[in-house]
Parts: C-alpha cells; sequence; structure tokens
C-alpha cells in the first residue's frame, strides 16, 4: 500500500514538472515568435520564393522596378476568391490576408500589356507565362493590362502558378510593408 502510494506520488510529481517545463517552453517559443514578428520576420511557406525565414526592410522610398517586396493584396473581389481557391493565405493584412512576396515589375505611368505572357513598355518579362486554368481546372481572368495608375505598382514571381498582378492588376503602393530580405531560405 505505502509502496503504491509512493509511486503514485512519484508520478504525480513528474507530471506535474512536464507541465510545467511544457508550460515553460511554450512561454519561450511564443515570446520568440512575437519578438520576431515585431522585428519584421515572416516565414514563407509559399513556392513563389524561396522557403524559409525573411525579413520586412523599411523601404524609405517609392518603390522601384526590381524591388522585392513584401505587400499585402488590396481587400477586394479577385483578392477574396483568390483566398477561397486556396491561392492565398490568410494574415494580419487587411482582409485577413497574409503578405506575398513579389517584385515590382511596373510603376506609375509604365504600360503593361497582357498576353499568353507579360510586357513592360513593349519588352517581355522573363517566367510571366499568363495561365488560364489553375492547377485544378478551374478558370483564371488575368487582368487586362494597360497604364499603371498613380499611386499603385504592378507585382510579379517568376513561379507559373504563382498569383499576382497578373491576375489581381495593380496593388496599391500603401500595401508595401517594406522590402523583402532572405534571412535563413531554401529554394528547391
Amino acid at each position: 500500500m505505502i509502496a503504491q502510494a509512493d509511486t503514485t506520488l512519484r508520478l504525480a510529481r513528474q507530471r506535474r514538472r512536464a507541465g510545467r517545463l511544457l508550460a515553460s517552453a511554450v512561454v519561450v517559443a511564443m515570446t520568440l515568435f512575437a519578438a520576431g514578428h515585431i522585428g519584421g520576420l515572416r516565414i514563407n511557406t509559399t513556392p513563389s520564393e524561396p522557403i524559409g525565414l525573411w525579413r520586412i526592410v523599411l523601404l524609405p522610398r517609392p518603390p522601384q522596378v526590381g524591388d522585392l517586396v513584401f505587400a499585402c493584396p488590396p481587400d477586394a473581389g479577385r483578392a477574396r476568391e483568390a483566398r477561397a481557391r486556396g491561392y492565398l493565405r490568410t494574415g494580419l493584412c487587411k482582409g485577413g490576408f497574409g503578405p506575398l512576396i513579389k517584385t515590382v515589375i511596373a510603376t506609375p505611368g509604365q504600360t503593361v500589356e497582357v498576353t499568353t505572357h507579360l510586357h513592360v513598355d513593349g519588352a517581355p518579362i522573363a517566367d510571366s507565362a499568363v495561365l488560364d486554368r489553375d492547377g485544378k481546372g478551374r478558370p483564371l481572368a488575368a487582368f487586362r493590362g494597360g497604364v499603371i495608375p498613380p499611386g499603385e505598382v504592378f507585382l510579379h514571381s517568376p513561379f507559373p502558378a504563382s498569383w499576382d498582378s497578373r491576375y489581381s492588376g495593380p496593388v496599391p503602393i500603401e500595401g508595401i510593408l517594406g522590402l523583402a530580405r532572405p534571412v535563413l531560405t531554401h529554394a528547391p
């Protein structure tokens, strides 16, 4: 009887210690995650850019062609449909969207032509095939093209199935969170 009581007491102590250790580990992990998030760190799990840890760096000037940026998609019909279809993740951007990592390929005043591929001011853009169907065979509506209006930019990713301005159209500059800088990434 006494041996059984000692065993029960010892197991209870071990469970309490394990519970405290687990709770401490959760608190430490949440603290590190919050500190990283506040420090501009983000994890990319999409194939549009290398997978891994990225940092958002302040953009102290207007975006320029060639800038790799974190951008919030506009909370509009096309983005909502893209999220419903599973192209976009949820996150902290307006409308509950997660930020995207894309390259600026056109700025206000530039002309984007959308056919089977993209052209900016007449120059072809590499890796810019415009698909008419997604991976599940559903129709994709491409942006019609035109002059990029003031306050907006055209974003692109070389990943063939990327949901970017080929389908959403230009995005507001105010949605750009900053430059995207890889910290620890892997391109499969």
